[in-house]
């Protein structure tokens, strides 16, 4: 029951992502047009205390016009591995350098959509830096308990669904 991508022809690229459309045939042997998003992988970064409290972005998105708690993330360069990305962007975002990172996850946020994979990592402990140098991607940053995340999740408040899958595993994982 595989769909099979014949090929792939651009449609839209630049920088950050490509938009292609793909000769799909179905396991039938019809044919169909599929748009597919082609992206760069994400970094994401989940730094626990000792007071199983995760350090937090309070944002707003504006394509969805909401706010919402998100874990500090963002694309890995050219030449980055995803780990250091994780490292870059938690500093960069929250002023906060991140303990050793571990791997925690990788998931397909819009797998039928698209290929990007979003490499999420935890750390126990981080030490403040200095004030965030991309203070404009967040109103304000919070250690907010992880005992509080599945209500959280249950609001709304916490929207993201990479953010969402990492910090229920943290949760389970740490406070049961």
């Amino acid at each position: 029951m595989e769909w099979k991508n014949l090929g792939e022809r651009a449609v839209y690229e630049n920088p950050w992502f490509r938009v292609n459309l793909a000769d799909v045939e179905l396991p039938d042997g019809r044919h169909l047009d599929h748009f597919v998003i082609r992206q760069r992988a994400v970094a994401l970064t989940a730094a626990v205390n000792a007071e199983n409290e995760v350090l937090l972005l309070w944002r707003h998105r504006f394509i969805t016009q909401t706010w919402g708690w998100e874990l500090p993330a963002g694309v890995v360069e050219d030449g980055e591995s995803p780990v250091e990305a994780a490292a870059r962007e938690m500093l960069e975002e929250t002023g906060w350098r991140a303990g050793p990172l571990q791997h925690l996850m990788t998931v397909e946020p819009a797998n039928g959509l698209s290929d990007v994979l979003h490499h999420v990592y935890w750390a126990d402990g981080a030490e403040y830096v200095s004030h965030p140098v991309d203070d404009f991607e967040s109103e304000r940053r919070e250690w907010v308990p992880l005992k509080q995340v599945p209500d959280l999740v249950r609001g709304g408040a916490i929207r993201s669904a990479n953010t969402v899958a990492a910090l229920l595993l943290l949760q389970h994982q740490r406070t049961g």
